[in-house]
């Protein structure tokens, strides 16, 4: 589905992907770690075409692809990290939008979107503006908003993030069921538990290079550790969490007894 070949890009003088190379096929939820500054946002955005990249390829569907290429924007979803919605407009008004910027027909626009709402339990709320909504609101919108044109590959930056923990198991079923019904997933985020229990294959990076892939099994097993937060905080160099943790714990008790 998407496959990106020795992928570089700098800002100045700093090095934010450099000769990246992977793949991700359909039926697949691929995750992209690292820490921050890793250059997953840079990669991401090389391959929503919001950025060029100064060298390498990317393939989707067996075509390379460059940022001034429509056709196959309208095949992807995606959720930001950070969300960025029109908050005055309402839920409804929202996704009636994004419908008609993907061309859907506005009888079927209006069918999805208000069942989708009501199966999230917006009630009322969906009329009332984006901007009256909880955090959690907000990113179920940005989810249904980026599937709801049914793309074959999507992006996932952060994704349950201000979910409640009954909304994200909505959302984990949904993006398992999307996966095996052929869709390709590229899935960010930070909450590695989550992670270990959804994907099938991760690639961590570090300084914009790739550090090991493999399925969260194999990852474990490589670094000798029991869970994927600890292999991760190994591969990427965080070896003295335990210290810093110990050294803020006293930093905080100090000053308290100072005052």
């Amino acid at each position: 589905m998407i496959r990106i070949s020795n992928l570089s890009r700098a800002f100045g003088e700093v090095k934010a992907v450099e000769d990246l190379s992977f793949e991700v096929k359909p039926g697949e939820i691929f995750a992209l770690l690292g820490p921050n500054g890793a250059g997953k946002t840079t990669t991401i955005k090389i391959i929503l075409g919001m950025l060029k990249p100064d060298k390498g390829e990317v393939w989707f569907d067996g075509q390379q692809i460059s940022p001034e290429e429509n056709g196959y924007k309208t095949r992807t979803g995606y959720v930001p990290e950070t969300s960025a919605l029109y908050e005055t407009l309402s839920g409804r008004e929202y996704l009636e939008f994004i419908g008609n910027l993907h061309h859907l027909p506005s009888e079927v626009v209006r069918r999805k979107s208000d069942r989708l709402l009501d199966l999230l339990e917006f009630g009322n709320a969906a009329t009332q503006l984006i901007r009256e909504y909880s955090k959690g609101m907000k990113q179920k919108i940005l989810i249904t908003s980026a599937l709801l044109h049914d793309p074959d590959l999507i992006i996932l930056d952060e994704p349950f993030a201000g979910l409640d923990a009954n909304a994200v198991s909505v959302f984990r079923e949904v993006f398992r069921e999307q996966a095996q019904s052929g869709k390709a997933i590229i899935f960010c985020s930070h909450i590695l538990e989550i992670v270990e229990r959804l994907v099938n294959r991760i690639l961590i990076i570090k300084d914009g290079k790739s550090l090991v892939t493999g399925t969260p099994d194999e990852i474990i097993s490589q670094t000798g550790h029991d869970s994927l937060d600890r292999a991760f905080n190994d591969l990427t160099g965080a070896r003295d969490i335990h210290t810093r943790a110990r050294d803020i714990l006293d930093i905080i008790s100090n000053d308290k007894k100072d005052e």
